[in-house]
């Protein structure tokens, strides 16, 4: 009873093999349709293994980070004995003279080919005075002491003294008549280096929002509510100029080459528009140049954060918390977790500090303001929002399977039509000619 019923409800009804014909043709057929069944099959395999990169817009909800600024910028007709970094932002932080995570790297005269003299930290200046006697306390010329003087109340090195007075706001020039700069020989490498380029390059670590860094000649210091630089000896050499090269500006750590191939490679599996090139920064290989002394460069940045989730990112290991505070962090290809790094774009602007019309530059109708501060400034400013690129495979395994049910019965169901039309016209044509 069971057996009718079930028998009843069979849609693949069969023949008899002695009903069954075998043709030539239908061989034929028969292998053609399998051969395609194979490279269609291989195909959907292929497409199910696929990874794509899939870009996702969200509100950026870090709070509290820092952010790393990479750099790499040769100023070739500046001495690195007047080259100042400094560092602000909206939060009140100022890093005036950075000191920490940046070399500044001598470079012969333009002329000479601009080739390494020597690496030293950006402190130039620095000296110990340990071969004083220990109880020597050098005079501050009627200045307050600094801060950070290496003996409390005294500035025993020409630096404490120059810092000393960039505390209140007092020009220093060449340092004549300062005990402490004439022993350091200080005018005399002023001298010595005059004709020099420098190259800054190393990275700092900033607030993540709104700030500034710039490089600029002289000591600086704040006067009230402005920003000062002592340009004294910036502007006694007529070859001074701000003519720069920007090797490369990067914000966050550094991907390796493998990391970036990686990424290349996966952009090419996605359809257009589906990629940022997180990893490009579009200020390398940047070049300025200018022959006035008086003259400003400034660069405004726009930062958005960046995260890259690699397939199968949530089951890496994490790198250490103390991986994101290290300058010059580096994401190499054994890692396998989430990149977090920022991208940019930039506008640029550049003008006389003598003011005037910009005609030059074929705007007759922009006039320049009047005054400001000679040197190379980058403003950013961070994006509400954040940029994750997610890689997905292109297609689900469910999605695989209908697929591939779809080929192996969509190639049966066209063979068996075919196979049929082969049959019924030789038979046909067969009839055709015994008539």
């Amino acid at each position: 009873m069971a057996k009718s019923r079930f028998t009843r409800l069979d849609a693949f009804t069969k023949t008899v093999e002695d009903a069954r014909v075998r043709t030539t043709s239908g061989g034929v057929v028969t292998i053609a349709s399998l051969l395609i069944i194979f490279w269609l099959a291989w195909g959907e395999w292929a497409d199910y293994r696929r990874v794509i990169v899939r870009p996702e817009l969200v509100v950026d909800k870090g709070r509290g980070e820092k952010m790393e600024i990479s750099m790499n910028i040769s100023f070739p007709r500046v001495p690195c004995e007047l080259i100042t970094l400094d560092v602000m932002d909206v939060s009140g932080e100022i890093q005036m003279g950075v000191m920490h995570g940046v070399n500044k790297v001598r470079l012969t005269p333009e002329s000479e080919g601009s080739r390494v003299i020597e690496v030293k930290a950006l402190d130039l200046h620095k000296e110990e005075a340990s071969h004083l006697d220990p109880n020597y306390c050098g005079e501050c010329y009627g200045a307050p002491p600094p801060n950070d003087a290496s003996k409390p109340g005294c500035c025993n090195t020409c630096n404490e003294v120059r810092n000393a007075y960039a505390s209140i706001s007092w020009s220093f020039g060449r340092g004549e008549g300062v005990e402490q700069c004439e022993r350091e020989h200080y005018a005399e490498h002023l001298d010595a280096q005059r004709k020099e380029g420098c190259r800054l390059e190393g990275g700092i670590q900033v607030n993540k929002v709104i700030g500034n860094f710039h490089i600029a000649p002289g000591k600086s210091f704040s006067n009230g509510n402005l920003h000062v630089h002592d340009l004294e000896n910036y502007f006694k050499d007529e070859t001074h100029t701000f003519t720069h090269q920007i090797h490369h500006l990067r914000f966050g750590p550094r991907l390796a080459d493998t990391v970036i191939q990686n990424m290349q490679r996966k952009h090419q599996n996605t359809a257009p528009g589906g990629w940022t090139n997180h990893h490009i920064n579009p200020l390398d290989n940047t070049h300025q140049e200018t022959n006035e002394k008086a003259y400003n460069f400034m660069y405004f940045i726009k930062v958005v954060s960046t995260a890259y989730l690699p397939l199968g990112w949530e089951k890496a290991a994490p790198l250490p918390d103390k991986h994101a505070d290290l300058l010059g962090s580096t994401y190499d290809g054994s890692y396998k977790g989430s990149i977090e790094t920022h991208q940019y774009s930039v506008t640029s602007h550049k003008r006389s500090l003598a003011g005037g019309s910009d005609e030059e530059a074929g705007h007759k109708e922009r006039i320049h303001a009047r005054g400001g501060i000679p040197g190379v400034f980058f403003s950013y400013d961070i994006s509400p929002m954040k940029v994750i690129n997610r890689e997905v495979r292109a297609k689900s395994f469910s999605g695989f399977l209908v697929g591939l049910c779809a080929v192996v019965g969509g190639t049966l169901t066209v063979a068996a039509a075919v196979d049929r039309a082969v049959y019924e016209g030789v038979n046909r044509v067969k009839k055709m000619h015994s008539n």
